[in-house]
């Protein structure tokens, strides 16, 4: 399923430009190589560059499953069958401790996406998307690796 999912998102260029996780040829080096030059060319001229750097805490398991699905519908373009596997894909799913003599009782997952599978993140990216649109539209740049956002902002100097 993560591969036709991705498939699907480069075919209709539905992967954010901004973010460098969990896309092959993008890197850490790829999120730095796009924020660097932006700073050593707004300090060349003069200005001042303020960057701010955003690590959102326990990301992945902050994802609202209802908000993930509607994204899925309406920025991906997903429906039918494919909506249908990715509600039951998230749905029922539970959680426990278990230490080596006892275990807790069962409790319901109802936010956050799987770790440890190589879908869980790109449904991440696909959640958080509309962030880097939103900084933009304030006029920063940003650009997003996994969880951390780092977001720039150039300021004339007086």
């Amino acid at each position: 399923m993560s591969q036709q999912l991705v498939a699907h998102l480069k075919e209709n260029d539905l992967l954010p430009d901004r973010q460098s996780a969990y896309r092959a040829h993008h890197s850490t080096e790829t999120a730095v190589l796009s924020v660097l030059p932006d700073i050593l060319l707004a300090l060349d001229s003069g200005n001042i560059a303020v960057l701010t750097l955003l690590d959102l805490s326990a990301a992945f398991d902050s994802v609202d499953h209802s908000t993930l699905l509607q994204r899925l519908q309406t920025a991906c373009g997903l429906g039918g069958p494919v909506l249908a596997w990715f509600t039951s894909y998230l749905s029922n799913r539970t959680q426990y401790v278990r230490l080596p003599t006892t275990r807790s009782a069962e409790s319901a997952v109802l936010y956050g996406v799987p770790q440890g599978l190589v879908l869980g993140p790109i449904l991440f990216l696909l959640y958080t998307a509309d962030l880097l649109q939103l900084i933009r539209r304030h006029h920063l740049h940003p650009h997003a690796y996994a969880d951390d956002t780092q977001t720039l902002r150039v300021l004339s100097s007086v």
